[in-house]
């Protein structure tokens, strides 16, 4: 066996080994995760609502207090740790792309015991992203101990996401391909084989310690006829702009909370007491917590459709409530009910209009669900495998691509290519894009940006450039003033063919044209366009928009290198 042979074979035994050990963290961490919401929901809608009750009309008014008490309890550590605030899967992406795959201990622990208490206390949210999250921050802690490399971490947390998403529902490949569609924006090859295992294993740990993981059974036998695929199209449209839509509004609401003049303490507070008033008058339909139960009526056809179309306004309501106002949980098991609330009563209209047609409004409930899903998480084929997992039927796959594809479209198109999570990064100032499987868009500017760069100050002259070039062998410089904010750049083009009395004068008087600059909280994908488009071998990078500080330069060699390491190995070279 040769060298290389040998490390390669070592490199994935390593890589296999530790993916492994990824599932099974990620696969613990959701069963422990989904014990703590049990014993919390235990706490106060068994302890403590029995305690607060008070009927009027045949309406418990103690239901109020559950969710405004559990956000009290949230709003202390949220004031510690803002960051805990939301899902949980935009922390996710942020650490595989600027942090290296690092998430911090304390944040973690902060993030679980507040997302376990809004979700108990009935706070309107779902436990699917915060387990993706605790299956990543878990195994970034692991990655920690081992000391393993930058690359290796980024894997690796990738893997404890899905491992999470895999077990929360029954679907390990849907699991895989939700970390692979929201973290790397697509399919690579060499990192479907660690994440696949990751995500098998995951699950497994939690059927084999919870012999369930999705709660909601779904009716067997369902299916549809090649007529009603118009109707499918037609209704991803639609739910496909609801999501896009309704992305926006719960940063919307988030703002409002945000401008509120009061103690930060009361905000998330606010936020439980309008989530219990919504709670209160529909008690048992899931507009409390996650809202399976909810969903379990819509797939049984148990509802009318004023009442489906009423709890699907006011799921809308209760989550953006709850998330806005800074309290903590995923929107993803909220966007399966909303779209299974409107996809329900949408078939039964189908139902009322083309009687002939025998529409099953189940099937519409599921291809609802997928449809708004995919526009708000712009992840489709995540929710085209999860549907065929979860029925383990291939016969509402044409249905359900349909309506997915058309709302990942739609959406895609209001929100700009953004979705619920890269939203979030955005407000950040971090600049993530959906929907392409590009190797770049992985990797940001701070990481592989030179930190030591060669500058020019604007009262060098042309010979003092034309000196440095020789010097350096670059070819391109930024050029700051004295507080070292960059103010132009200046390369070889400028200098060839001018006279030596020319090349006398300052660099300041050169500096007219047009010029592009990068942040670090950019990612390479960006910088290679801007290089691109500005037709510079460099680009300056600068604090922020609003500060032109250098902290370093980006080049075109850096780039080309970058994208080359991630198609050998995306990062486990």
């Amino acid at each position: 066996m040769n060298t290389s042979n040998g490390h390669y074979i070592k490199k994935w035994v390593a890589v296999l080994g530790f993916s492994l050990l990824a599932g099974l963290v990620g696969g613990l961490g959701a069963v422990v995760f989904r014990v703590l919401i049990a014993w919390t929901h235990k706490l106060f809608f068994e302890g403590l609502l029995p305690l607060v009750s008070y009927g009027v009309d045949g309406v418990n008014l103690g239901y109020i207090l559950l969710p405004t008490i559990g956000a009290l309890l949230v709003a202390v550590l949220v004031v510690k740790f803002p960051d805990i605030r939301g899902n949980g899967i935009p922390e996710v992406i942020e650490a595989v792309i600027f942090k290296g795959g690092n998430i911090s201990s304390r944040f973690a622990v902060a993030k679980i015991v507040a997302t376990a208490i809004t979700i108990g206390s009935g706070g309107s949210v779902g436990r699917e992203g915060p387990i993706g999250f605790i299956g990543a921050a878990l195994t970034s802690i692991l990655t920690r101990w081992f000391n393993l490399s930058k690359e290796m971490k980024k894997l690796l947390v990738t893997c404890g996401l899905a491992a999470g998403i895999a077990g929360t529902f029954n679907t390990p490949l849907a699991g895989a391909m939700f970390a692979l569609e929201v973290v790397y924006m697509g399919a690579f090859s060499v990192n479907l084989v660690p994440i696949f295992i990751s995500a098998v294993t995951g699950n497994a740990v939690t059927l084999a310690i919870l012999k369930q993981a999705f709660e909601v059974e779904i009716p067997g036998g369902l299916g549809h006829t090649l007529f009603e695929l118009p109707f499918f199209f037609i209704l991803g449209l639609l739910l496909g702009i609801l999501a896009a839509f309704y992305a926006k509004f719960i940063y919307r609401v988030f703002d409002a909370f945000e401008g509120l003049k009061i103690n930060p303490l009361l905000k998330p507070a606010i936020g439980g007491l309008g989530v219990g008033f919504l709670g209160m008058l529909f008690p048992n339909y899931g507009i409390f917590g996650i809202g399976y139960e909810g969903m379990r009526l819509a797939f049984y056809g148990k509802m009318t459709i004023v009442l489906l179309l009423t709890l699907g306004v006011v799921k809308m309501l209760a989550t953006a409530l709850t998330v806005g106002s800074g309290n903590s949980g995923g929107v993803f098991a909220p966007s399966l009910y909303i779209g299974t609330m409107f996809g329900a009563a949408f078939g039964f209209l189908i139902k009322l209009l083309f009687p002939f047609l025998a529409p099953n409004p189940a099937v519409y409930a599921l291809a609802g669900m997928a449809a708004f899903f995919s526009g708000m998480t712009q992840a489709p084929i995540t929710q085209i495998l999860m549907v065929t997992e979860l029925t383990r039927s291939y016969a509402l796959l044409p249905a359900v691509m349909t309506s997915a594809t058309m709302g990942f479209l739609t959406a895609r198109f209001f929100l700009r290519g953004e979705s619920i999570y890269t939203l979030k990064l955005l407000r950040k100032g971090y600049r993530v894009r959906t929907g392409r499987p590009v190797v770049l868009e992985t990797i940001s500017v701070g990481e592989i940006m030179s930190r030591n760069p060669v500058y020019v100050t604007k009262d060098m002259t042309l010979f003092d450039v034309e000196h440095l070039i020789g010097e350096t062998g670059h070819d391109c410089f930024p050029v700051v003033d004295e507080n070292l904010n960059v103010i132009g750049i200046i390369g070889i083009k400028d200098i060839l063919k001018r006279p030596s009395s020319v090349k006398r004068l300052k660099v300041e008087r050169f500096l007219n044209r047009p010029y592009a600059v990068t942040y670090q909280t950019e990612t390479a994908e960006d910088a290679f366009e801007k290089i691109m488009a500005y037709d510079q071998n460099l680009l300056p990078v600068v604090k922020s928009p609003e500060n032109r500080k250098l902290v370093g330069v980006i080049t075109k060699r850096d780039i080309y290198k970058a994208y080359y390491r991630g198609l050998e190995g995306m990062y486990i070279d």
